[in-house]
């Protein structure tokens, strides 16, 4: 019983220094990244667009793309989505007279 408790507790360790650890890293990591964040820095998105920042506001960023087009918006998470109205059928006229 003492033995396999000892194993339970190297294995929540492990799993400790493999799994948590690192996430942990490269979440303040990402965190120092968006704190430092100024208007003229260039960027690349996870989509894989280039940019220069144009504006910083508290959650939000506008990017210059190109020359003269510049994106701004703010995507909400997918679960504070409201479902969407499924449309009602007209019924289909009867041409048959």
């Amino acid at each position: 019983m003492n033995g396999s408790f000892i194993i339970i507790l190297l294995l929540l360790a492990l799993a400790w220094i493999v799994l948590v650890r690192p996430q942990r890293r490269r979440q303040a990591t990402q965190d120092a990244l968006y704190a430092n964040l100024r208007a003229g820095d260039e960027i690349v998105t996870a989509g894989g667009l280039f940019g220069r920042i144009e504006a910083v506001r508290d959650d939000e960023l506008e990017v210059e793309i190109a020359p003269g087009t510049v994106v701004a918006g703010k995507i909400e998470p997918e679960g504070d989505e409201e479902p969407e109205e499924e449309p009602t059928e007209a019924p289909i006229p009867d041409n048959e007279s």
